[in-house]
């Protein structure tokens, strides 16, 4: 018995005379077999065929050789040989243990070769590729630690980007943020997303000391500086934009790689407020998520959530600018007054918020002053959420009503704290 059992042929993959009969002749019969020419017979495709055949035609058929038995193993595998040579393979088979060893390596590689299966890379291929390739030969000069979400999601979006069609980049795309008060929106197409996002890097690039894409006399808030991009251009953007943003990006990671210890205290001024820059690539990595997806909405394309350590990093930042949003929002009348002032450094009223899922934790917000510290012992709400449905809160695309999961203790803190994440949100 052959010790591996013969691949499954389809009929497509008989020979023709198999189930195609060949015409009649002039009485009705088949047609008659011409003679073969004088001399020996020329040598065929079929390598069995012609082993089986003697010089002249004549005779018994010999057994074909090891080599020729090789050569149709890939064959073999892909179930494209005759009823013949399958014979003579499987029969092969059972004698040669590396004709045998071979064969199962074959009939393994065919099994990849299914078209049923998605054919969308892993969103995860390109970080476990480099992360082998790291541990066999470390980086000379590595990408800091903090700057790995803005160059993972910037790789991200350039995949997406690179996958879309020439007419999709002027698909339509609605950008949403919160104003303070409601969700409000504004229309663009991909291209106008590619440009608002290099735009605002050009704030990072800017405090690096590189070229801003918008000239040395751009303004500094992000929604003047994205309105002026706009408003500049004679055409509407096309995807010419993708190669300017990505190699800013490749520029602004190389920068920050060379630029040694120190620079993540580097002070990006977005006008209203300022981030040290190890914050402000956080930032420019959550935004280019958020726009990613955007994108990925507007041209049917599946788009998957930041990795939990890169996300843990992004909630993060957000439940640290908390505090200063909610008294920004006090000021402006939008919240309510404090009511247990302590001095600078002190525990202070606090509220819970817990992030559930991937990339989530526990953070204590201060609820009466910036400079107050959050504590579990000075806890008076707690307000529970899923980690993507945070962000999504934050970016202004999910309102503050439809945002809590779960909520617990003083009604009026988990207002003012809601309304001020999705206060963060902007153009």
């Amino acid at each position: 018995m052959p010790r591996i059992p013969s691949p499954r042929s389809a009929a497509d993959d008989l020979h023709p005379g198999a189930y195609r009969p060949g015409a009649a002749g002039p009485s009705g019969t088949a047609p008659r077999a011409e003679p073969a020419p004088d001399g020996p017979r020329p040598v065929k495709a079929d390598g069995v065929k012609a082993a089986r055949s003697g010089a002249d035609g004549a005779g018994p058929a010999a057994a074909p050789s090891h080599k020729v038995l090789k050569s149709l193993l890939g064959a073999w595998a892909l179930a494209a040989c005759s009823a013949e040579e399958t014979t003579a393979v499987e029969d092969h088979l059972g004698d040669c243990a590396q004709c045998a060893d071979e064969a199962l390596r074959l009939r393994d590689a065919v099994g990849l070769l299914h078209t049923d299966r998605d054919l969308d890379l892993d969103p995860m291929l390109r970080f476990r590729v480099l992360e082998n390739c790291l541990g066999r030969r470390p980086a000379r000069i590595p990408v800091p630690a903090w700057a790995d979400p803005y160059d993972a999601e910037t790789a991200r979006l350039d995949a997406l980007l690179q996958d879309i069609g020439d007419s999709e980049w002027h698909a339509p795309v609605r950008l949403k943020w919160f104003d303070g008060k409601e969700q409000v929106s504004r229309r663009t197409t991909v291209a106008g997303v590619i440009g608002h996002l290099l735009t605002v890097d050009g704030l990072v690039v800017g405090a690096l000391g590189l070229d801003d894409p918008l000239g040395p006399h751009a303004p500094l808030p992000p929604a003047a500086r994205t309105e002026l991009f706009w408003d500049a251009a004679k055409h509407p953007p096309t995807g010419a934009i993708r190669e300017p943003w990505r190699d800013q990006s490749h520029a602004l990671i190389r920068t920050v790689s060379f630029a040694g210890r120190g620079v993540d205290e580097t002070s990006v001024s977005y006008g209203a407020f300022a981030l040290p820059l190890r914050d402000a690539l956080l930032d420019r990595a959550f935004e280019c998520w958020i726009h990613a997806d955007d994108i990925a909405e507007a041209v049917a394309y599946p788009y998957a959530s930041p990795s939990g350590t890169h996300l843990n990093r992004m909630i993060d930042l957000a439940a640290r600018l908390l505090p200063a949003a909610l008294a920004e929002r006090r000021h402006a009348g939008l919240a309510g007054p404090p009511q247990h002032l302590v001095t600078a450094g002190s525990p202070g009223r606090s509220l819970h918020l817990e992030v559930e899922g991937s990339g989530g934790g526990s953070w204590y917000i201060a609820l009466d002053s910036p400079a107050a510290v959050g504590c579990p012992d000075r806890s008076v709400a707690q307000v529970a959420l899923d980690g993507v449905e945070f962000c999504k809160l934050v970016a202004g695309h999910v309102s503050p009503e439809e945002a809590a999961a779960g909520q617990d203790g003083d009604r009026e803190a988990i207002r003012d704290v809601l309304f001020a994440a999705a206060a963060l949100s902007r153009l």
